[in-house]
């Protein structure tokens, strides 16, 4: 499990008990929220839809598998702070576990500063959020599934809610955490932008995907789809266990990108209503991953055949509406419906 919680209570209703007592808590220095009409990431010149596949500039149209390499990289935005216990505030700061595809054979084994497959293009970029008191570490393989396929992969430390903050993780900072996936969005394209680096001309800059798991999932769906925290950059969003965060944001702001979101449907954390409501109320395209029998994490880390699933049906959607893969969603459904392990409900 992500976090141990009581027995009952859903991801929803703690989420929404930690957001009203975060100025009690002191765990954060959290933001207001900025003005519905001023979404982040807006895009000077024009807009593009983003439920059209492959919007924006040309990924690359290799798919794999890459090796992969692996490079860990600290941003820090000075622009907001953080406040642990017992110090004084400090800039925000967010290590990031970034892997990509890699010069040299497909493996199982991440290539430290191994030299990126430019030959093979650019690359979408997708930023991924971690649960409530782990790390990146635990979706080890869910992540090097998306970069052997050739995806650009960014996965933050939230500086709160991870396993090892200072002081102990504090869940009501996850107000704060979808700032932090916009801010990584910007880091990656300035690293991108840069003449020289490993990741100079690599990524796609108009193919991005924000995905999570659990509290990384509420964090990714406030980023694609509130309009308090609302990202135009985001071109899709792969949700996996995930809530909205409490309040009146989730409006789903036209052009709204494509929808996945995944669901164990023996999930006691985040029970699969949480899911169903907010995707029910998402506009097309849509799709819904319900893994039977499934519980909160392992889906997502260890457990198999389920998350060879995740791999392959995430990995399609991203094929789909990054890259403009002919027929992945067509691999997208084989893999998706698996009887008495996974159902694939579709609504492109």
């Amino acid at each position: 499990m992500t976090r141990t919680r009581a027995r009952g209570l859903s991801l929803g209703v703690l989420i929404a008990g930690a957001v009203a007592v975060l100025t009690g808590l002191g765990g954060a220095s959290a933001k207001p929220r900025p003005h519905p009409g001023q979404p982040l990431g807006s895009v000077a010149g024009g807009s593009v839809a983003a439920g059209s596949p492959a919007a924006g500039a040309p990924a690359s149209p290799n798919d794999g598998p890459f090796a992969v390499g692996i490079r860990t990289l600290r941003f820090v935005d000075r622009s907001r702070t953080v406040r642990f216990p017992g110090q004084a505030p400090s800039p925000r700061t967010l290590v990031t576990v970034i892997r990509y595809p890699a010069v040299g054979p497909s493996g199982a084994v991440d290539l430290p500063g191994a030299a990126p497959a430019r030959a093979a293009g650019r690359f979408p970029l997708v930023i991924f959020g971690h649960g409530f008191a782990v790390t990146p570490g635990p979706y080890a393989r869910l992540l090097q599934a998306w970069a052997r396929a050739g995806f650009v992969v960014a996965a933050p430390i939230f500086p709160l809610g991870n396993a090892y903050a200072p002081g102990g993780p504090n869940e009501s900072d996850i107000v704060n955490q979808p700032r932090d996936m916009s801010f990584v969005i910007s880091q990656m394209l300035a690293l991108d932008r840069g003449r020289y680096g490993l990741f100079s001309h690599l990524i796609a800059r108009g193919q991005i995907a924000v995905s999570g798991q659990s509290d990384g999932g509420v964090t990714a769906l406030a980023a694609a789809y509130d309009r308090f925290y609302l990202d135009r950059r985001v071109r899709a969003a792969v949700i996996l266990s995930g809530a909205e965060l409490p309040g009146d944001g989730f409006t789903f702001p036209a052009p709204s990108p494509p929808l996945l979101a995944t669901q164990g449907t023996a999930d006691t954390t985040n029970r699969p209503a949480n899911t169903y409501n907010f995707w029910g109320a998402a506009p097309r395209p849509k799709f819904l991953l319900k893994l039977i029998g499934a519980q909160h994490l392992p889906p997502y880390t260890i457990q198999e055949p389920q998350l060879g699933i995740v791999e392959r049906v995430t990995v399609a959607f991203l094929d789909h509406y990054l890259k403009g893969t002919p027929r992945s969603l067509r691999a997208m459904s084989s893999a998706g419906n698996a009887r008495g392990l996974a159902a694939l409900t579709a609504d492109p």
